[in-house]
This record gives C-alpha cells, sequence and structure tokens, in this order.
C-alpha cells in the first residue's frame, strides 16, 4: 500500500511516501480504505522525538490519527460495520506506528464511526483528533455549562475552532486569543470576543471582558501563556492544557482543577459531535487540502504554528 512513513526520529526531510505493507486485520478491529487523513501538531511531534517517553513506538512510523474512508474488511466479531460503509475513525493506538496517512490503517471497531452523508472525506477526516480532544477538555474534564466563559489560547487552530464552537453549543460564552487576521474567522464561528495574543497586555485584555476571570481556560500554546492562564481563572475554576503540565502549586492556591490533555479514541463521543457538525450546531474548521505526497510540506507549516484550522491529506 502507498503510504507516508519514516524511519528515524527527526525533521520533516525525513518523511518518504512510498510502499509498506497492509496492516493486518485482529479480531474486533476494521480495516478502513484512507480517502482523507488529518494533520495535528502531535504528528510533528512524534516525528521529532519529543513524545518518545511517554508514547510506545517502533519504526517504520506512519504519522496520522484522523483518517476518513470507507470499510474495506472487518474483523472476527465486528458487528454495525460492513465493507463499503463510509466511516471516520481517531486511529490513535497503544503503540505508535501504523498510523492514518497511507491507504488503509486497522482501528478497534469501537473507535469507527458511520460518516453522515452531509460530509465528505475531507470535513470527516478534520474532526477526529481535533474535535475529541476539545471534547474532552471542555464536556468531560471541565464539564462546561451556560452561562460560564471559556478562553481558548490559539482559538484559530483545528483544537481551538472547534471547541469555539463545542463551548457555544453548551451555551457558554468565548473568548479567543489569536492573531488579529483571524478575528473575522472565530466570531463567525462563535466567538464572542478576539484579543490579540502578540498585544503587549494580554491580561488585561482577558480581564476587560471578564472581569472576576473565566471559569475555563483551554490553552494549546503552552510556555509563557500558561503561565499567564493561571491569573485569568476564577477561583475554583478549570484549566486544561494540551502542552504542558499544569503547575500543581499555583493550582493548588486557587483550587483549581487542571490536566495536560492527551486525547483518547471514543466513538460514541465522535458520533455525537459528527452529529453536531452535521445539523449546524457545530461548525467545521477552515479546512486545507493537500496530496499525500505533500506531507512534508504540511507537517512544515502545522510546525510553524499558523494554521487557520486543519490541514487535510487526500489519498487516491
Amino acid at each position: 500500500m502507498k503510504a507516508a512513513y519514516y524511519a528515524r526520529f527527526g525533521g520533516a526531510e525525513l518523511l518518504n511516501v512510498g510502499d509498506l505493507p497492509e496492516p493486518e486485520l485482529a479480531p474486533g478491529e476494521v480495516l478502513i480504505r484512507v480517502r482523507a487523513a488529518g494533520v495535528n501538531p502531535v504528528d510533528w511531534k512524534i516525528r521529532q522525538g519529543q513524545l518518545k517517553a511517554v508514547l510506545p513506538y517502533a519504526f517504520p512510523i506512519i504519522p496520522g490519527w484522523d483518517a476518513a474512508g470507507e470499510v474495506a474488511a472487518v474483523g472476527e466479531g465486528v458487528k454495525g460495520l460492513a465493507p463499503g460503509m463510509r466511516v471516520m475513525a481517531c486511529t490513535k493506538k497503544p503503540l505508535v506506528q501504523w498510523g492514518a496517512c497511507a491507504e488503509y490503517v486497522t482501528v478497534p471497531a469501537a473507535a469507527a464511526i458511520h460518516t453522515p452523508q452531509s460530509l465528505d472525506d475531507t470535513q470527516a477526516a478534520a474532526l477526529p483528533v481535533a474535535g475529541l480532544t476539545a471534547w474532552q477538555a471542555l464536556r468531560d474534564f471541565a464539564r462546561i455549562e451556560a452561562g460560564q466563559t471559556v478562553l481558548i489560547h490559539g482559538a484559530a487552530g483545528g483544537v481551538g475552532s472547534l471547541a469555539v464552537g463545542i463551548a457555544r453549543e453548551r451555551g457558554a460564552s468565548v473568548i479567543g486569543t489569536a492573531s488579529p487576521a483571524n478575528g473575522d474567522y472565530l466570531r463567525e464561528l462563535g466567538a464572542d470576543s478576539v484579543i490579540d495574543y502578540g498585544a503587549p497586555d494580554l491580561k488585561a485584555g482577558v480581564l476587560a471582558v471578564a472581569p472576576e476571570g473565566v471559569d475555563m481556560v483551554l490553552d494549546t500554546i503552552g510556555g509563557e501563556t500558561l503561565e499567564l492562564s493561571y491569573a485569568l481563572v476564577k477561583a475554583g475554576g478549570t484549566l486544561v492544557s494540551l502542552c504542558d503540565q499544569p503547575d500543581h502549586d499555583q493550582c493548588a492556591h486557587k483550587d483549581l482543577a487542571a490536566t495536560r490533555l492527551s486525547v483518547r479514541p471514543d466513538g460514541g463521543q465522535l458520533a455525537e459531535l459528527a452529529g453536531l457538525v452535521a445539523s449546524g450546531a457545530v461548525s467545521l474548521p477552515e479546512i486545507e487540502t493537500l496530496p499525500l505526497e505533500r506531507i512534508a510540506e504540511a507537517h512544515r507549516r502545522s510546525e510553524a504554528g499558523h494554521v487557520r484550522g486543519k490541514l487535510v491529506l487526500t489519498i487516491s
């Protein structure tokens, strides 16, 4: 099968597109013929070796945890899915090796869902990782409710874009930080306020909108942005970081519920999110497509940190 892969950790130049054996189908799994695969920051962080201490791996590694296409085969014991059905899935597994940037990928049947008819494969591939990350941060961990205020750092990215819609669907107000060029984009997604993350006093800008602080911060950036966030959350509020482990002492001082979140596959959650997107209750992020052969370019652009919405690779 055609696949993108690399045989050691390092830069985007190590990515190859060539032939690898098809993955073996185990009982309880489905084999997906992948038509589109999403690109996420975790892909290049794994490739660089940043996560080798926490994610078991084996070479060669096919990157990618977002897949959309159709069922090619089902393993023993699988019910409700059959060859030819259009599906989408988060393909994250305990061992990092056989990812979605290939003609075929296997996933546990519980992780794969029917793709809503109104979504094409490119749109479906934009949802699993970014959407489940936002869902698990806002709905599972923070349990966001109507009337609360959510601050999303890096709101124009894939996770941030979907988090805006998920928070708004729950009835929360949204403050997003982004570059000025992404202000209109975020307001169209439902953000109530957009603040330039490069402003000299970001803290003052947020507190001007939410003088008592926000109920939750979703930080997709880390570093200094996370450090700033402790002062922006109300006592007893919630902080979710996608990059760095929150500081225990600072969280304890304000009685914050805090975590560093790593996405987990969940077919039930993905089906609910896909339904909200299909109904128009949550908007898709902006999507740009590239062929699989340009995966190195996609990784470099994601590394640069200025992608609006999602990059999706098409596989023919």
